[in-house]
């Protein structure tokens, strides 16, 4: 399934090589992630929120598949005390989740990372449950508010949000500050960096040049808890932001490699066999939209 933010059916070997995840037992795929969560170990939905962070809580949503980890982290963001609260990504239009969500507190705002489905296909129903007003970057993804800016400072729930615009994953891809958010502060990543895997694509809307971009800024700003979208929730964003470049660099090196032995001008599907010899089937839609994000970026 195309739109989402795993790439969780290949699995990136330590030799390089990318199989699908019944083939492999460790490692990252390449584009958004890591192998598919086995039933027997997969969190599962709790029926509350759960803390990830002083000023944050989430409900992972029940929407696991093969390229969404164990499901979207939708996040409450409420400062001690308030009775109000923003929410991010409120993720499938599953009602028990909805309603676990609204019941967190007078919903002021719903914030949208990005387009993808499993992120804002609940949108318009939130906005139907708690009244508050949906935005995003694109104003399709909105209802009852503005688009939201790269730069924007807003308070919800009594807490300093920033608006952070990191194209890669999409073009409309948003991450969200929280700068008073422990010692460290936290970022809200969306897909854009998971917690488990690598972020795949969404080649031609995303592009490497702008994602690398966006990993610089965020690297910027320090050892920030990360929130991310699908996967735990990890410490230091920085040193993540870090491992990322590292695995975009060492991918880059692999195709630079394929193309001086096959040729400067050597096609997607030729250049995928050579980078991810051995990716199943079902899968090799996302290694060819990661070797095709890398060949425009090479090419560029």
């Amino acid at each position: 399934m195309k739109g989402v933010g795993c790439e969780r059916g290949l699995v990136q070997c330590q030799d390089g090589t990318v199989t699908s995840e019944s083939k492999a037992t460790s490692g990252n795929s390449p584009i958004n992630g890591d192998s598919s969560p086995q039933p027997s170990s997969s969190p599962q939905p709790s029926s509350s929120l759960q803390r990830s962070s002083e000023l944050t809580r989430f409900r992972l949503a029940p929407n696991p598949g093969p390229m969404s980890l164990d499901g979207t982290n939708s996040y409450v963001i409420g400062a001690p005390g308030s009775p109000y609260v923003a929410v991010v990504d409120p993720g499938p239009d599953d009602e028990e989740h909805l309603a676990v969500l609204a019941s967190a507190g007078v919903v002021d705002v719903v914030l949208i990372t990005h387009r993808h489905a499993d992120h804002t296909e609940a949108s318009a129903r939130f906005h139907q449950i708690t009244g508050a007003p949906v935005r995003a970057a694109l104003l399709e993804h909105c209802h009852g508010g503005e688009p939201l800016m790269g730069g924007e400072v807003l308070t919800a729930g009594g807490v300093e949000i920033r608006v952070v615009a990191t194209p890669g994953h999409t073009s409309d891809s948003l991450c969200f500050h929280l700068p008073h958010d422990g010692p460290t502060g936290s970022v809200l990543t969306g897909d854009t960096i998971l917690g488990r895997g690598t972020t795949v694509l969404d080649f031609p809307d995303g592009r490497l040049g702008d994602y690398l971009s966006s990993l610089d800024k965020l690297e910027a700003m320090g050892p920030a808890t990360l929130l991310p979208a699908h996967g735990p929730v990890l410490p230091a964003l920085d040193e993540k932001c870090r491992e990322y470049r590292d695995h975009r660099e060492q991918r880059l090196d692999q195709i630079r490699a394929a193309l001086n032995s096959l040729g400067q001008d050597a096609s997607i599907p030729a250049v995928t066999d050579a980078v991810y010899p051995d990716v199943d089937p079902s899968v090799r839609w996302a290694a060819e939209t990661s070797v095709a994000a890398q060949l425009d970026y090479l090419r560029s």
